[in-house]
């Protein structure tokens, strides 16, 4: 085999940008910090940053979630998840547009994290400030949220925001990650409404219980009942073993 020469191949440098999704006061929202460094300071941008030498991609994404926010997220994969970490983390896909970005070549590979209604995040590292927004405004064309002047998110990630959208509303439709947007126990209510926040539109109550509770393994009762929503008691239920829907559960057409 010929001598491989590292010095033959020009250098680039790799990122791990994070999608993180939850649902608050009924909307889907997206993590977004603004840059506190060039290039494109000032913007609203996705949380990440550059994979260390001896990083796996997973423990980069989240150490720079942990850094930039102060939260934190677990690999289902990880057969001992840190206390109160509970969020769903996969990757995305990857970007390597050879002018991303303006420093020098990156190549990006971006994970996708789900989470209940996560508290105020706290900034860190080189973000300014952090937040919460609604992902409708993020992605609109005219792009600019908070009473802002519009702008768009820096780098390419609007691109990669829309693509862990597209991501999520896909997978809840034949997988039972619209759970990992609940708490531990939830009612078929609050189940109703992630969907109808992810998807963004509104669903029949009675057709929504019927499919969901009839779809063997989605759910599991856990044994209660609640009045959080308010109005009679609402029973309480888990997520089930089912990992794939059977029947899926169908986005309407809009």
């Amino acid at each position: 085999m010929s001598p491989y020469d590292p010095s033959a191949y020009p250098p680039f440098a790799v990122t791990v940008d994070l999608v993180v999704l939850t649902v608050r006061r009924h909307a889907l929202c997206a993590l977004v910090v603004r840059r506190g460094e060039p290039p494109f300071q000032g913007r609203w941008a996705l949380p990440g940053g550059f994979v260390r030498a001896d990083e796996d991609l997973g423990a980069a994404a989240a150490r720079e979630l942990a850094e930039e926010t102060g939260l934190c997220v677990h690999d289902p994969g990880d057969p001992t998840p840190a206390p109160g970490a509970g969020a769903h983390l996969e990757q995305l896909a990857t970007y390597g547009d050879p002018k991303r970005d303006p420093r020098m070549r990156v190549v990006s590979v971006a994970h996708l994290a789900l989470a209940p209604d996560l508290p105020a995040p706290r900034p860190g590292g080189d973000a300014n400030s952090v937040r919460w927004a609604p992902v409708e405004e993020l992605l609109s064309p005219e792009a600019g949220f908070g009473g802002e002047p519009p702008a768009p998110l820096a780098f390419d990630h609007a691109r990669i925001l829309a693509d862990g959208v597209e991501r999520a509303r896909s997978k809840i439709e034949y997988s039972s990650l619209a759970t990992a947007f609940c708490p531990p126990e939830f009612t078929v209510g609050e189940l109703r409404r992630v969907y109808e926040a992810v998807w963004g539109v509104a669903l029949d109550p009675r057709n929504f219980h019927r499919k969901v509770t009839g779809t063997p393994g989605f759910l599991v009762p856990a044994g209660g009942t609640t009045t959080r929503q308010g109005g009679r008691p609402a029973q309480l239920f888990r997520a089930g073993g089912a990992t794939l829907l059977n029947p899926p559960m169908l986005r309407p057409e809009v």
